[in-house]
């Protein structure tokens, strides 16, 4: 029971960075732009949301407040860089997929650049520790408390409400329904007063703001506060887009998807804990494996029954309507 426990507790904070930046990735592609800029946006997120820390550590603020106003930072760093995305993509009408792969591969380098320069290391090193021990009152309620509200992080009730939020957005609302109709349809979105343009700006804009975010949580969750340029973000940039997909471009899907790609790599990491895993003598190397060669087997077997929006990555020209 207790490693049962571990797992779902370790599970959650890793589950939670896949969730919003798919959400994210969900939005973009929803209204016609393919977000292969997912990692660079992350580690972008990540980086700034480090050094708005490590700027304020010592200062006398609890480490929530610090993590809610370096969310904040996180969010705008993302959003400032899916414009560039944005403006290549919409305004300019360029090749979605090559935008998407520059911007990932700009970031890293950036990010080693600026640590040599400012830190001489590979990235930002933090002593906040954001971890929680026991949420007041919930912690204490039998089996669920130890379950959800004990050995965690806020990230993961945070995560939880930009799921509820997204899924409100992108099924009861107005906004909701134009950035679809971008997506699937934008001549007719057009015909009917619908500005496409804005839409996908403001469909890359909010994936950037969620993805800024998931980057600086994994950094919470998964790194402990910190980042750095050669490992960045370990892939979950591109782990989030399968997840995406694996969701079928729906929230609660994308949600479920999340939880059983977190959980493998949960897995992975927990193996000497496990006596049945332990006990096989197979290299540790292989379980870390384990997510990414989920990955490519679950998009294998799904990939012909996804339905993925119909304008996706198909620049908008109002002249040709």
């Amino acid at each position: 029971m207790e490693t049962l426990y571990y797992l779902i507790q370790n599970m959650l904070p890793v589950a939670i960075p896949l969730l919003l930046v798919a959400l994210g990735g969900m939005f973009s592609e929803r209204s016609g732009v393919i977000n292969i800029g997912l990692e660079g946006i992350m580690l972008f997120g990540a980086y700034f949301g480090a050094l708005y820390v490590y700027s304020v550590q010592g200062t006398g603020m609890g480490p929530q407040t610090i993590l809610l106003t370096g969310m904040l930072v996180a969010g705008v760093a993302g959003f400032i860089y899916s414009l560039l995305l944005s403006f290549a993509a919409v305004t300019m009408k360029a090749n979605q997929t090559i935008t998407g792969t520059s911007l990932n591969m700009l970031i890293p380098a950036m990010v080693l650049l600026f640590s040599k320069m400012f830190f001489n290391s590979d990235g930002v090193t933090t002593n906040v520790r954001f971890f929680v021990r026991s949420v007041p009152v919930l912690g204490d309620i039998p089996v669920i408390g130890p379950l959800f509200f004990q050995n965690t992080y806020i990230t993961v009730y945070i995560g939880l409400v930009f799921l509820l939020i997204s899924t409100i957005i992108f099924y009861k609302t107005r906004f909701g329904l134009r950035l679809r109709a971008c997506g699937e349809h934008p001549q007719a979105a057009d015909s009917v007063g619908i500005n496409v343009y804005f839409m996908r700006y403001a469909g890359v804009s909010i994936s950037g703001i969620l993805g800024g975010i998931g980057g600086f949580f994994y950094s919470i969750g998964v790194l402990d506060g910190n980042i750095n340029g050669h490992t960045g973000v370990a892939g979950f940039g591109f782990l989030a887009l399968a997840v995406m997909i694996f969701g079928q471009w729906k929230p609660l899907r994308i949600f479920g998807a999340a939880l059983f790609f977190a959980f493998l790599r949960t897995l992975a990491y927990s193996v000497s804990l496990i006596p049945l895993l332990n006990n096989l003598g197979i290299n540790q190397t292989y379980y870390k494996m384990l997510p990414y060669v989920a990955t490519m087997v679950v998009l294998a077997f799904t990939s012909k029954k996804s339905r993925a929006p119909k304008a996706e990555g198909i620049p908008y020209d109002k002249s040709q309507r």
